[in-house]
């Protein structure tokens, strides 16, 4: 199998032939995308994602010695209410391990999960966001079709909040479990920070990745039903730049006439 891409909507598609093509495949674009940017403007603004299907892409991010992580701003997706920065659940953990500590970018503003007023961190980071408008944003996709912490119940493409609190579903939180981040599903959050749809959807530039078979019923379901909050991913489609990057697994289920 060769990689090849088509249109959904303005969805652009890449279908590579494994996870280890789509994360190369994918960090390059981010690196050719990011030269424009930089002979217009000082800084780039990105928001990272975390998740398994990040890692990969991660580890070849770091290895492309041309970005110029110095003039690079990050702030990320979405973290757990209450949790610590240095607990190994926590999502800034995540990047700091696999992201962080391996370049030098000039700023990266986490969400203060332990924060005593949740709300006022909400504003916080909301303003923060409309200082630093997103020129590049990392994406993967929930098995539920969530974006970030976008849960069905709670997804909104014109949400009035930049930044909120939601209810995680119980199949979100499962999931936690199965991949081994917390022990047990009493020992997951019940509740996240958030950055809404509205916001991920002011990006720039955005970039999603999903890989593996347990991914496949929920692309199909994001390219080919109706656009809708029911399932958050599907809302990709009206955005005018976004790259939708799969591995053969994760787009097993799509039909012919659509891949």
């Amino acid at each position: 199998m060769e990689t090849y891409q088509f249109k959904k909507d303005t969805l652009s598609v890449w279908v590579c032939p494994s996870s280890k093509t789509l994360a190369q495949t994918a960090a390059e674009s981010v690196e050719e995308y990011l030269h424009p940017i930089f002979s217009k403007q000082q800084t780039a603004t990105l928001v990272l994602a975390t998740g398994n299907s990040q890692l990969e892409f991660l580890a070849h991010l770091v290895a492309r010695e041309q970005i110029d992580w110095s003039r690079i701003i990050l702030f990320h997706l979405d973290e757990y209410l209450g949790i610590s920065a240095d607990s190994p659940a926590s999502f800034r953990y995540y990047l700091q391990e696999n992201l962080i500590k391996h370049i030098s970018p000039k700023h990266f503003y986490g969400i203060e999960a332990e924060a005593l007023e949740p709300l006022a961190e909400c504003e916080r980071y909301s303003q923060l966001l409309k200082q630093h408008p997103i020129d590049l944003c990392f994406l993967g996709i929930g098995s539920n079709g969530h974006l970030a912490f976008n849960e069905p119940g709670v997804a909104n493409f014109k949400d009035p909040y930049p930044v909120k609190l939601v209810k995680l579903a119980e199949k979100t939180r499962l999931t936690q479990v199965e991949q081994g981040h917390f022990s047990h599903l009493d020992t997951v959050p019940q509740y996240a920070y958030t950055l809404t749809l509205s916001t991920i959807l002011t990006a720039n530039k955005i970039i999603c990745l999903a890989s593996g078979t347990t991914k496949a019923p929920i692309v199909k379901q994001m390219l080919t039903d109706t656009i809708t909050p029911a399932c958050p991913a599907s809302g990709l489609r009206f955005h005018p730049n976004t790259t939708l990057f799969l591995d053969g697994e994760a787009a097993i289920q799509l039909e012919g006439n659509l891949a």
